[in-house]
């Protein structure tokens, strides 16, 4: 698809071999391709007619699989000068890749200059000797035992519970590892990359998006970081840290008491943020929370339980929507194509919030506004409302954590939480669940149920809402006095029947087939837990459906 036109190759002609071809006229260097609208490698050989799209580490499937290929090259690295440790790969934060090492008898190590500068040194030696991550398919009972002679029990356990007669793994110098995705034909693909210490761990860094030639630089997110540490230390304490051990607990019928702790666990933190609340302002309270988060967070729910924790302080909640102070729709800003931007904070009508906020603070009553999406513009209609002194009005709305939305009100009358799926499980040891992913399941799945959407118009819908993400919410995170982990331990189990049929929809033909394909891949390796086990009051439930709230 790069030159439009066929090429005729001989049988067994590897997607490397062809770019080689081709490369004069391809104007990318390619690390992966599309064949007939699926991710392969490389390493991939034609022996039929295909479509073949080559892509380079810039587009969204040639980063994952840079990624990956990072990742098996710091174990390697690790295997070299220390391999007494266990690597284990948490999560993303800060720009990067949070790294934990291990010893055997499970304690944290964390890294000094010395050892980080050594795996560094052996990275870049693979770099330039173009060493190859070589492909590999075979018996899964002998997989396993290369990976119990390599220490790689998360991998075992993961091989045991999935009960596949095959697997597929990579060999790399010496060492195999499994990803789920292609990795780069050699490490020679893989050239800019860093280490930095973080906290108990260090940060596997990749090229900066707006400058591919150097290491990305570390961003503060010191709040996040305390969110996922909590979570992560909650999952080593019930013992349940990566897929293969929840797909065993949920195989020993164990999933209810998971289901249990797991939404106990999102009570305890609800209740510890309207304690914060409460004492905020010398034990007065504050007045005006926001609750602010990406798309499919479970930001409705969080507010609606929020409410509740707020109750039993004995603070009666109010809410409003950020919705009715829209700007008339001629004034909205647009964005870079021409559309109405209503994720811009400039589509709301600061000055009048603004405005309608002081006076409810002052104890004055107001009349809420109401903005018709039929007309595109702002009614009024007899909509009162005044704030007694044991009432909290909560706001949910994208542009909570945005210090312009409030700027005109004291800070010690508002109070900031940010909600996010902030996903801890992962998959084994060098494979974790990307939080985006985990949104983005839960959208297809809810758009689907409330909004008649096929998986195909959400997938196709994700970049855009995922920019106004990044340019409205992502840089505001740190603003937050709270933040509230929407995450659920066992909801990949439960969302996995009800996403499956959905992206089975998606047309093969269509170029979006191959992120419906990763995701597909992704949801393979869950073993179902019944929805059914799944409480009313569950977060979980505002994608479902079924839940005791009215939304």
């Amino acid at each position: 698809m790069n030159i439009a036109e066929y090429v005729e190759v001989p049988g067994g002609t590897s997607l490397m071999d062809l770019a080689s071809m081709l490369a004069p006229r391809l104007g990318i260097d390619p690390v992966c391709a599309h064949v007939n609208n699926k991710t392969e490698g490389l390493r991939y050989c034609i022996y039929a007619p295909k479509q073949v799209e080559f892509l380079d580490a810039a587009s969204p499937s040639g980063r994952r699989v840079y990624v990956r290929s990072m990742c098996m090259m710091l174990y390697r690295a690790l295997v070299k000068v220390r391999p007494d440790l266990r690597l284990r790969i948490e999560h993303s934060i800060s720009g990067g890749y949070l790294c934990h090492l291990f010893d055997s008898e499970g304690n944290m190590v964390t890294p000094d200059g010395e050892m980080l500068s050594g795996m560094l040194a052996e990275m870049r030696r693979h770099v330039g000797e173009r060493t190859p991550f070589l492909p590999h398919e075979t018996l899964t009972g002998e997989v396993t035992e290369i990976y119990r002679r390599q220490g790689l029990y998360s991998k075992i356990s993961l091989l045991e519970t999935r009960g596949e007669l095959y697997s597929a793994y990579y060999t790399f110098d010496g060492v195999a590892d499994n990803y789920y995705g292609p990795l780069a034909p050699t490490a020679a693909e893989v050239p800019v990359f860093d280490l930095r210490p973080y906290h108990e761990g260090f940060l596997l860094l990749g090229p900066d998006p707006k400058r591919r030639d150097v290491p990305r630089q570390p961003v503060t997110q010191e709040k996040m970081y305390r969110a996922f540490e909590d979570y992560l230390l909650f999952n080593r304490t019930i013992k349940v840290s990566d897929v293969g051990e929840l797909n065993r607990s949920v195989m020993e019928r164990r999933a209810s008491e998971l289901i249990n702790v797991a939404e106990a666990m999102h009570e305890k933190y609800l209740g510890d943020i309207a304690g914060r609340i409460a004492a905020r302002n010398g034990g007065r309270g504050a007045r005006v929370v926001l609750l602010a988060g990406p798309s499919s967070s479970g930001k409705t729910t969080t507010t609606k339980r929020l409410a509740i924790q707020l109750m039993t302080r004995l603070k009666t909640p109010k809410m409003i929507s950020l919705d009715d102070y829209f700007v008339d729709r001629e004034h909205n800003p647009r964005d870079e194509n021409g559309d109405y931007d209503y994720e811009s904070l400039y589509a709301l009508d600061l000055d009048r919030l603004n405005s309608d906020l002081r006076h409810l603070l002052d104890g004055e009553e107001i009349n809420l506004p109401t903005y018709s999406f039929e007309l595109g513009r702002r009614i009024e209609r007899h909509r009162p409302l005044r704030l007694d002194p044991d009432d909290v009005l909560l706001i949910e709305g994208i542009h909570g954590l945005n210090p312009e939305l409030t700027r005109e009100l004291p800070g010690e009358e508002v109070f900031k939480v940010y909600v996010s799926a902030l996903t801890s499980l992962s998959i084994d040891d060098h494979n974790w669940i990307s939080t985006t992913d985990n949104r983005l399941l839960r959208r297809i799945v809810r758009d689907h149920k409330y909004r008649h959407t096929s998986a195909l118009g959400t997938i196709r819908r994700w970049p855009s809402v995922r920019r106004g993400e990044e340019k409205w919410i992502f840089p505001f995170q740190e603003n937050a006095d709270a933040t509230f982990n929407s995450s659920l331990i066992f909801e990949l189990g439960v969302m996995k029947a009800y996403a499956e049929p959905l992206l089975r929809q998606v047309p093969h033909v269509d170029p979006l087939y191959a992120e419906a394909s990763r995701l597909l891949k992704f949801l393979s390796y869950f073993e179902p837990i019944p929805a059914e086990q799944v409480p009313f009051t569950s977060l979980l439930r505002e994608f479902l459906g079924g839940s005791s709230f009215h939304y």
